[in-house]
């Protein structure tokens, strides 16, 4: 064999071992109160990975028209929330609720406000994707296959969709199941526990007096705030890789009762909507309440302002909407029939209330919200970083 010939074998060698080399094992960075998440066993997380979601995540040419990306509702600065009531679709419907944040996502129970069958982030990202009524993405069988293409023929995509996802033939590296399958461990990997509270938890800090006043009463029997929220996450449904049996409890909070007997406004009625059963009007998931500071406005329809405005609704018991205000929801949550027995009124003195509001602005991760990590790869990109 001539040296010619010889060198282009070890290179054609040297690329194929390239093209399939491991993905860099991926590790877990978190407080030793945190336990890692639940990862499928068919889409593990490696770094490579989780940084093709990151492009894709804020990548437009993912929705049907190319002008949406996930990002575009969920804003790293707002802790992936957008800030608006309801979110808006590609094609400008708008959506019936308010944008949950992804943050943390890996140790949910079950994703959206009310759907208890999608228990996995490859399988939520679907509504988004497929959803017809309304439309978000606008992803749909007349245009699957131009999406795909926009990916297979960029050069930099093709590479990086390589590198996570080696054990795929190269014809099948780009597709559908691969974009979600690296969205998703994306929003896996977007993890936020380095609140004050948390360096409260680690010993590094004090809280303030108002923000332990705030803590005690958060976590005490007259607030009762943890009942609902009192998981590491600030939540209710908090599973994790060694949970056995998840708990997937769903709320009414009072926050209607627009015929006296309990209703919620379509097309908000919760659990309902996939239940049929009447019990469940109202039903939804406690969100958490990490980084709710700057997650507003609040509630599944968005229609709770401030933070204020959501400790004085909980410390009712409910919230009264008069007729005057919005004729078409008017009536008092705080008498709706089918309301949780942990909604009851609370007789909170303003400074209790000041005090529980500067503790809810304690679960804030600044990091969270500036990281590069975790931010819009294409504006670096742009920026020359």
């Amino acid at each position: 064999m001539s040296r010619a010939a010889l060198l282009g074998s070890m290179l054609a060698v040297a690329t194929a071992c390239a093209a399939t080399a491991e993905p860099t094992e991926w590790k877990w960075e978190l407080p030793k109160y945190v336990p890692p998440p639940r990862t499928p066993a068919d889409n593990p997380m490696s770094e490579e990975k989780f940084q093709l979601g990151r492009r894709l995540f804020f990548d437009k040419r993912v929705s049907g028209n190319g002008t949406l990306s996930c990002s575009s509702c969920h804003l790293q600065e707002r802790a992936f929330t957008d800030g608006r009531v309801v979110s808006v679709g590609s094609t400008g419907d708008k959506t019936p609720r308010n944008a949950p944040s992804i943050v943390n996502s890996g140790w949910h129970a079950t994703l959206t406000w009310a759907n208890p069958a999608l228990v996995t982030l490859e399988r939520q990202m679907e509504n988004p994707l497929y959803g017809e009524r309304p439309i978000e993405m606008g992803v749909n069988d007349a245009n699957k296959a131009e999406i795909v293409a926009r990916f297979r023929n960029d050069a930099d995509y093709k590479k990086w969709f390589a590198a996570a996802f080696p054990e795929k033939k190269s014809a099948e590296q780009i597709s559908f199941e691969t974009i979600i399958k690296a969205i998703s461990a994306f929003q896996r990997g977007v993890v936020s526990f380095d609140s004050r509270y948390d360096q409260y938890l680690q010993g590094k800090i004090k809280l303030t007096e108002a923000e332990q006043r705030g803590h005690d009463l958060y976590f005490g029997e007259k607030a009762e705030c943890h009942h609902c929220h009192g998981s590491v996450n600030l939540d209710d449904q908090f599973v994790h890789a060694k949970t056995r049996e998840a708990e997937t409890p769903f709320h009414n909070t009072g926050l209607y009762d627009i015929d006296g007997k309990g209703a919620y406004p379509e097309p908000n009625r919760g659990l309902y909507d996939i239940t049929q059963d009447p019990d469940d009007m109202g039903k939804f998931r406690a969100p958490s309440l990490r980084n709710i500071a700057v997650t507003g406005p609040y509630m599944h329809d968005g229609t709770v302002a401030t933070l204020e405005e959501v400790i004085d609704i909980y410390a009712r018991g409910g919230r009264k909407i008069a007729s005057g205000a919005n004729g078409a929801n008017a009536g008092d949550g705080a008498a709706n029939p089918l309301k949780s027995p942990l909604i009851v009124k609370i007789d909170l003195t303003p400074q209790e209330k000041a005090d529980l509001l500067a503790f809810l602005k304690a679960l804030t991760d600044e990091t969270l919200l500036t990281s590069p990590r975790f931010s819009d790869p294409w504006k670096t990109q742009a920026a020359g970083k």
